[in-house]
């Protein structure tokens, strides 16, 4: 029961027990009303209220569907966007949404995109080099930082492999993720790690980049890998659907899903992991201080 049921029950019972004569006298009382909620807050309860739970199927703009697993929630973009901008982070065109997990104890999220960048060769698969990879990330980083610092958004640091690029030939499947680090954090904090997954397509390719931090990755990597397998393009839009004669080429090969146009995304999702589980605490304080009636989002349940 929130706080303005509250008060509208105790309003009731002074006018049960007043005197009829102080009734008339009294001009009639101002309807109780709640407090009023934070954007924050109004986010939150959006993204409860619109969230579509597993198992069902998600369609991604007609390109591909994601078969939704029991146990998860989908937020659709516009709901999403809201709560990505809550916790301080933007989003591009390419943003499907967000997936995230139904139970109280879990703290991670996973961002859904697809771009429309056309057909990506995948030969460069066998000839990168994970080190050279892994030297781009730094670099390209480290040169972002000056961006951020404009931003007010700290400067980060990639440090190592969390687990290297593995690109499946026959699904076309592209899993790699590193340790992102704030360069002011404090010592002994618990580093972001951005798990990246990848599907390629005819047209494009649907990216599902799940956000923890390092102490839990490892027991957090099947959800990864069971959300990007859940994934898949319709008919007519799979990458063996290719034909060479009248689709679009992309610009760049897979080796730039790890390299070059990954970094400003790897920056967009270390804000996003330093703020997820610290913005979740912040909601659920609001929502016992202020009385209103919001239900933590990832522990909503029908009877």
């Amino acid at each position: 029961m929130n706080l303005g049921s509250l008060q509208r029950l105790a309003l009731i019972a002074v006018l049960c027990v007043a005197p009829t004569s102080s009734l008339r006298a009294q001009a009639d009382p101002p309807p109780a009303t709640a407090p009023a909620q934070t954007p924050a807050q109004r986010a939150w309860s959006a993204a409860e209220q619109t969230m579509q739970r597993g198992p069902r199927t998600i369609e991604l703009l007609g390109q591909a569907s994601l078969a939704l697993p029991e146990g998860y929630g989908y937020i659709a973009p516009q709901q999403a966007s809201a709560l990505m901008e809550a916790m301080g982070n933007s989003v591009g065109e390419s943003f499907l949404g967000l997936v995230v997990p139904l139970d109280k104890e879990s703290d991670w999220m996973a961002t859904l995109d697809y771009e429309p960048a056309g057909y990506i060769k995948d030969d460069d698969a066998r000839h990168w080099k994970a080190d050279e990879l892994l030297d781009q990330l730094k670099q390209g980083t480290e040169a972002d930082n000056e961006r951020r610092a404009k931003l007010g958004i700290p400067a980060l640091e990639v440090t190592h492999w969390i687990e290297q690029p593995a690109y499946d030939t026959a699904t076309q499947r592209l899993v790699w993720s590193i340790e992102l680090r704030d360069k002011d954090a404090a010592a002994g904090a618990d580093p972001t790690v951005n798990y990246n997954t990848y599907l390629l397509g005819r047209e494009g390719y649907v990216s599902l980049d799940l956000v923890t931090s390092e102490s839990h990755i490892e027991a957090e990597k099947p959800i990864a890998k069971s959300l990007l397998a859940a994934v898949a393009f319709k008919d007519g839009k799979r990458y063996a659907d290719f034909n060479s004669s009248t689709d679009k080429i992309a610009e760049y090969g897979l080796a730039a899903l790890i390299g070059g146009i990954a970094v400003k995304k790897l920056g967009l999702l270390a804000m996003a992991g330093v703020l997820f589980a610290k913005f979740f605490k912040i909601i659920a304080i609001a929502v016992v201080a202020g009385g209103a009636a919001l239900r933590k989002l990832f522990s909503a349940r029908k009877a």
